[in-house]
Parts: structure tokens; C-alpha cells; sequence
């Protein structure tokens, strides 16, 4: 949302101080299965919260950093791109869609992260080990240099009762796993969905919807705002996601500091 944590909460501060709408595009919570999701967490279907695992691999900056055109994209660049690029780009978004659906937040991190080559200055791959503020553990796996890899996003979450499993690339569905049952997988546009998720799907089913829906859901909420009507809670991500997001990210960095050798 911004370069720092400083100005994040000047932003934060100002939205309380004016009153006005604030929408942040975190876009993958605007799918609606992630919103199903999201709503299955809350209500408490799944159980008390155990285990929380996300990844985000992508392959892109790979062939960039080992042709030596390292100047040609401005991720690469931490006077442009902020403190991180594997983490400040898409690890965040990670971030922020277990905070969506779970409704938990991040505590502590504890992260690893990797330049791969000398002469990047920026993380490009990293692992975050996640803390709750509860008993809940979690990771986040996240890339830039993953070969092959396009736009793998995914998130499990796995209760006591019940598990679920989303990804980015595969978007229609949701997967619910339990230890009595086979799986199940949800599809958008039928009666069993709920309210949430059905308001955010616009086809009949077996008509995929994708990112540009996704988006569109997240700006349809943030103009009932404008416009004073009545939304739903988490149409739209708002500045504190923005300020939330910017102290992962930043933490994170200090984190992969702190390495302590074994002697």
C-alpha cells in the first residue's frame, strides 16, 4: 500500500480522521469461494483453528536474474519497490487471505528469506513461520523463482472438525476434507452456497468466473461505501489491510536478520 510502515498508518490515520472510503485491491478475496471460505471459518464450521498453510510460487523473475537483466524490471530495484520483492509483492497477499478467511491475526513471524544471487539486493524466495493470536500455527511459502510456476496461490486451513483448501488457479472450487467423509468440493451458482458467495457470483453454474470478477466484486463494495449504501463486512479490504500487510512485510525482513548460528 505504501513504501513504509510510517506511512501506512499516516494513511490509516487520515481515513479515520475524514471518514471517507478507503479500498485496498487485495484481489483474490474478492472470488467467491474465498468468501464461502471465509464464511464456513467464521460460523465455525470447521472447528477450532489448528493449522494454517499458504503458498504463493511464482517463476517470472527466474530467467531475469540469471541473464544478467537484473536493471530491466523494477521489482529488482528496493529504491522503487520497497524493502522486499518475493514478500512485498505476493507473499502479502498470502498474508492477507489468511487473515480474510481465518479472522485470526499474525503475531509474530519468524522468516528465511533468500536473494539467490549475489547480485540482487532484494528477497526473491522465502519461508515465514506464523504465530496466531491463538493457539494456531501457520506458514507462508512464497517465490518469485519457482520454475514454471505462473500464479500458484493456495491456502488450507485446517480445523477440528473440518478442513478446506482453495487455490488461486483452480478458483471454482473448494475442497472439504474431514477424517469421517470423502471430500467434498463446493462449485459456485448452486442453492447450497451462502449468501456471501452467491451475492459475488454473477454466472449460472459451470461458468467459471476469474480475476477480473474478483476485482469487480471488490469494487462494487467499496462504491456502496462511497455512495453511503449498506455492505457486507469484507467486500472490500480496506487501510487497515493496507497497514496489517506493510508490517508483515517489514517484520519479515527484520526477521531473516536474526539468524543465529549453532557454535
Amino acid at each position: 500500500m505504501t513504501m513504509t510502515i510510517k506511512e501506512s498508518e499516516t494513511l490509516q490515520k487520515l481515513v479515520k480522521k475524514t471518514g471517507l472510503t478507503f479500498a485496498l485491491l487485495h484481489t483474490y478475496t474478492g472470488y467467491p469461494l474465498v468468501r464461502q471460505m471465509r464464511d464456513m471459518i467464521r460460523s465455525g464450521e470447521i472447528g477450532v483453528i489448528q493449522r494454517i498453510d499458504a503458498q504463493y510460487y511464482q517463476g517470472w523473475i527466474n530467467p531475469i536474474v540469471h541473464n544478467g537483466n537484473i536493471e530491466s524490471t523494477w521489482r529488482l530495484n528496493p529504491k522503487v519497490s520497497g524493502v522486499s520483492s518475493c514478500m512485498g509483492d505476493i507473499g502479502v497477499h498470502a498474508f492477507n487471505l489468511i487473515e480474510y478467511t481465518t479472522g485470526l491475526e499474525v503475531e509474530k513471524v519468524l522468516s528465511d528469506l533468500n536473494k539467490i544471487v549475489k547480485t540482487v539486493n532484494i528477497d526473491l524466495d522465502g519461508t515465514v513461520l506464523l504465530r496466531f493470536n491463538s493457539n494456531a500455527k501457520g506458514v507462508i511459502r512464497s517465490s518469485q523463482v519457482a520454475t514454471g510456476e505462473e500464479n500458484n496461490l493456495s491456502i488450507a486451513v485446517y480445523g477440528s472438525k473440518l478442513g478446506l483448501k482453495w487455490s488461486q488457479e483452480d478458483p471454482n472450487y473448494l475442497y472439504i476434507l474431514s477424517d469421517n467423509e470423502p471430500v467434498q468440493r463446493l462449485k459456485p451458482g448452486h442453492g447450497y452456497i451462502n449468501k456471501f458467495r452467491a451475492m459475488s457470483h454473477t454466472m449460472p453454474p459451470g461458468h467459471p468466473e476469474g480475476i477480473y470478477e474478483a476485482i469487480a466484486n471488490i469494487y462494487t463494495g467499496a462504491a456502496k461505501s462511497i455512495k453511503g449504501e449498506k455492505f457486507i463486512e469484507g467486500e472490500f479490504p480496506t487501510v487497515l489491510d493496507g497497514v496489517r500487510g506493510m508490517k508483515f512485510i517489514h517484520k519479515v525482513v527484520e526477521s531473516n536478520k536474526k539468524w543465529k548460528c549453532l557454535g
